[in-house]
């Protein structure tokens, strides 16, 4: 016997916590990070790679809170992040900050 009164049911929407500022979004508004099987920490744009993961706003903000506080580290189960992930790390965050600057 169907609901009375009801419509369809809202779709499901994904929700993820940003390491570095602690608020909850949809999981398409964040950006994730995952360390990989190997070891390495990559940016993930499409939320599909193999390994744990992390998220990060799309602000530079967040991401230079979640590098300078270790929280990224943190959230990777990770005792530090490799000297040469960390300038890829950084290197995204200055896009973002350039891309904010040019809107």
């Amino acid at each position: 016997m169907p609901r009375a009164g009801a419509g369809p049911r809202p779709r499901h929407v994904p929700r993820r916590t940003c390491v570095a500022c602690r608020e909850g979004l949809a999981k398409r508004e964040l950006v994730r990070v995952v360390r990989t099987p190997a070891g390495g920490v990559l940016v993930d744009p499409s939320g599909k790679l193999s390994g744990r993961g992390a998220y990060v706003h799309r602000d530079a903000a967040c991401w230079t809170g979640a590098l300078q506080r270790q929280s990224l580290a943190r959230a990777l189960h990770m005792e530090t992040i490799s000297d040469a992930d960390l300038s890829a790390l950084r290197a995204f965050a200055a896009s973002l900050a350039a891309a904010d600057a040019g809107r």
